[in-house]
């Protein structure tokens, strides 16, 4: 069984003054909270979740994506 150290994990400030928290590769696996520490720990949750509800359909969880940061010039 996967876990969420096996993913890419994104935590970003939002624009009204939340922080976002995502996974790229799980489509829906996401938080919106205060802090960036409250995003990690919600973001186990949603992961957890999305887990076993995976499972319960006799599904996998895809294979993490490799991201590509850069900036427009």
């Amino acid at each position: 069984m996967k876990s969420l150290q096996d993913y890419t994990t994104v935590i970003r400030p939002d624009n009204n003054g939340t922080f976002v928290a995502y996974i790229p590769a799980i489509s829906g696996c996401h938080a919106w909270v205060q802090t960036p520490d409250e995003a990690r720990v919600e973001l186990v949750y949603v992961f957890e979740m999305i887990q076993e509800e995976y499972k319960e359909q006799g599904r996998s969880l895809r294979k993490d994506v490799e991201l590509v940061i850069a900036n427009a010039s």
